[in-house]
């Protein structure tokens, strides 16, 4: 699977891992940045591997930051993204199964590089379950919402 990865200076150390990690499994990563642990500002990134997915040019993404919120939630500001903020592998499913996210975010500062392991490897073997789930998605990516 072709995977967009991404992260800040904070999650630098853990995108290197998990992506040598994927690499082993046989997974492209296709790495946005940053490529070191100098400060910089997780949006470029988030965004950055978001628009991978969002054009197609890969079929997943994983984000890393400090907390894996803000990276995620900028990841979620490009149209068609749904990636889910998850610190264990049971959540990285159900993302999967029951919301078809696409990408995924995680935190360096609160999570073990083997939990991320679990998580990386729930995430990219679980399928989307589709049926009564494929209208919620559709929900979801309605432009606009009422009231």
């Amino acid at each position: 699977m072709k995977i967009a990865m991404g992260a800040d200076h904070g999650g630098y150390r853990r995108k290197e891992m998990l992506k040598a990690y994927l690499e082993e499994k046989g997974h492209t990563v296709v790495d946005v940045g940053t490529d070191s642990t100098d400060s910089v500002d997780y949006p470029i990134y988030g965004k950055a591997a978001a628009k991978k997915v969002a054009d197609g040019s890969c079929e997943r993404g994983i984000l890393i930051c400090g907390s894996g919120l803000g990276i995620g939630m900028a990841a979620n500001k490009v149209k068609g993204i749904r990636c889910a903020m998850v610190s264990e592998p049971y959540s990285a499913q159900l993302s999967r199964r029951h919301n078809d996210a696409n990408m995924i975010s995680m935190g360096a500062r609160t999570i073990g590089g083997d939990m991320m392991k679990e998580i990386a490897d729930a995430f990219l073997e679980t399928d989307f379950e589709g049926g009564r789930h494929a209208r919620r998605v559709a929900m979801i990516e309605e432009e606009t919402w009422e009231k």
